[in-house]
């Protein structure tokens, strides 16, 4: 096992070509995270650290960030849409396929309530 610290990062190779990516802690509002990589995708992020100038610290903390956003809103959507089934707020199926088949025609049917 090898082992490199780079801009506040420690990459671990390890068997069967796979690169273990340690972020150390830089300050006291971080935290440390350990992630497996395939070797292809720790090469693009390689890539995109140097022609981005950013840390692949930066990039993953950021990319992780922007992805617990995303399911944490989807999360939400989705319980707020059972909630709403839960009240009887609904809409007929055939009622929503009507009004898609007028989508991109003149005359486009009112949003079904």
């Amino acid at each position: 096992m090898r082992v490199a610290l780079f801009r506040g990062l420690v990459l671990r190779r390890e068997a069967r070509d796979r690169a273990v990516l340690c972020c150390i802690q830089m300050s006291t509002a971080t935290e440390t995270l350990s992630i497996r990589l395939d070797k292809t995708t720790k090469r693009r992020l390689d890539m995109l650290a140097k022609r981005s100038r950013r840390s692949k610290s930066f990039l993953a903390a950021e990319a992780i960030g922007a992805y617990v956003e995303s399911e944490e809103w989807q999360l939400r959507e989705i319980q707020a849409g059972l909630k709403e089934l839960d009240q009887g707020k609904s809409v007929a199926h055939d009622e929503v396929s009507r009004w898609l088949r007028t989508w991109g025609r003149r005359g486009v049917s009112k949003t079904p309530k």
